[in-house]
């Protein structure tokens, strides 16, 4: 043995399979300015995440079943860069600070 634990006891991580909310919604609106439906309301079945998108499933007011984008609705949590700016900020401290060592790099 080389001094690694067999696969079977190693401790998994539990994955997320859904945000992580303080109170369950029971209605979403599509906020995303673009879609067709913006500004409707919807009622809220579940929330997924596969392959790294979010979504959420929802019942449109014929009761069919549809999926959305979470990020194209208000059930996602608000971005808390734009929360703390109040909309002022032109990018995010990360992206400004990468744009800085590029300017840098063409500087030199």
């Amino acid at each position: 043995m080389t001094g690694r634990r067999p696969a079977i006891y190693m401790r998994r991580s539990a994955a997320r399979t859904a945000p992580v909310v303080d109170g369950l919604q029971r209605q979403f609106r599509v906020t995303h300015p673009f879609h067709p439906r913006t500004g409707e309301t919807f009622g809220l079945v579940s929330y997924r995440r596969s392959w790294g998108h979010e979504s959420v499933d929802g019942l449109d007011s014929e009761g069919k079943l549809f999926t959305i984008a979470l990020s194209w609705t208000d059930a996602a949590a608000e971005d808390p860069v734009l929360v703390l700016s109040g909309g002022r900020a032109h990018g995010r401290v990360n992206d400004l600070l990468r744009l800085a060592a590029l300017l840098d790099e063409l500087d030199r």
